[in-house]
């Protein structure tokens, strides 16, 4: 949801301009999370957005979801370190702010309704109880207009710089600070699990990705370090089998099966571009063999590689060219 000018002239009449530089410092101070009714919420949260980003948390007793997702919005913006505030408002006693919010165009027919406040106006709101991990993007996008960050996104910076640059040990131990800091924290997770896969020590990876919570298991960066430990494994087979795949595929350039062991062989040895090729070329002769066996195999290849992998990006061009030819 866009900010909404109107936000100031009602609220603050008097607004002057905020000074430049993003959200206040963090630092030792008092609670970030504070209840907060009508009375106050000029104070709490339309002024003190000027200094830092005020995430306000409409809620009621009655109200189910509330209770779910109101520790979850604590214990995010708690961790934050003074980054971002909460002012939690209790819907039922406080009709006139809801009736003053509604003629900005702010929804609060349905709780729980998050609204984020920067500058004195909204900058973005969700509804509905989040797990935390989406808590956590929304606050980080938030920090992020704000001109800052959570505090493990240097942490989480600096471990995947140090994967990219081929120092896996150290990938390891900052990855695994991380996900001490922050036990929910699914790049973390998946991180540390491809940390210990580089190091050979793929048991202790299989031990971390099961011991994912159940919410996180579907998320993108775990299920993609999934795929990778299970095609290492198909991968040590095939590539044991290099010399008679290349016969079989010199001998019948359509044995399929031949080729995508190929293709698994050439991933676990680091051969990207190859590996996709191979998927290719089986869809090109013949893209329905075994139930488009070759085309599944090349899209668990973009999960494990990451969907921004500049093998993923050019061997996914050249799919969209084969399919929709």
């Amino acid at each position: 949801m866009q900010a909404s000018p109107a936000m100031d002239v009602i609220f603050d009449p008097n607004r002057q301009p905020a000074a430049p530089g993003g959200p206040a410092a963090p630092g030792a101070g008092p609670d970030p999370v504070k209840e907060g009714d009508q009375k106050t919420f000029m104070q709490d949260v339309v002024q003190a957005s000027r200094q830092v980003p005020v995430l306000v948390d409409f809620w009621a007793t009655w109200c189910g979801p509330c209770r779910q997702l109101t520790p979850v919005l604590e214990k995010v913006v708690r961790a934050a370190g003074g980054r971002v505030r909460l002012v939690k408002i209790d819907i039922d006693k406080n009709r006139q702010l809801v009736a003053q919010l509604a003629q900005l165009g702010l929804p609060l027919q349905s709780v729980p309704t998050v609204a984020a406040f920067w500058q004195g106006q909204i900058a973005d709101l969700f509804q509905g109880a989040l797990p935390e991990s989406e808590v956590r993007r929304f606050v980080e996008g938030l920090l992020k207009l704000a001109g800052g960050q959570m505090p493990g996104a240097d942490l989480l910076a600096e471990a995947k710089a140090a994967a990219e640059q081929g120092d896996h040990r150290g990938a390891l131990e900052l990855f695994a600070a991380l996900a001490q800091q922050e036990p929910e924290n699914a790049e973390a997770l998946a991180g540390l699990a491809r940390a210990l896969m580089n190091l050979g020590e793929e048991d202790r990876a299989r031990q971390v990705l099961e011991g994912v919570p159940a919410k996180l298991r579907d998320h993108a960066e775990i299920a993609g370090a999934r795929s990778a430990l299970e095609l290492a494994a198909e991968g040590r087979k095939a590539r044991a089998r290099l010399a008679e795949l290349e016969k079989r595929l010199a001998a019948d350039p359509d044995d399929h099966a031949a080729r995508l062991d190929l293709a698994v062989a050439l991933n676990a040895m680091g051969e990207r571009a190859r590996a996709a090729e191979a998927l290719l070329e089986s869809i090109r002769r013949n893209r329905s063999w075994n139930d488009e066996a070759a085309r599944k195999q090349l899209l668990k290849f973009f999960e494990a590689w990451g969907f921004n992998d500049p093998a993923t990006l050019a061997a996914r061009r050249r799919l969209s060219s084969l399919l929709f030819r």
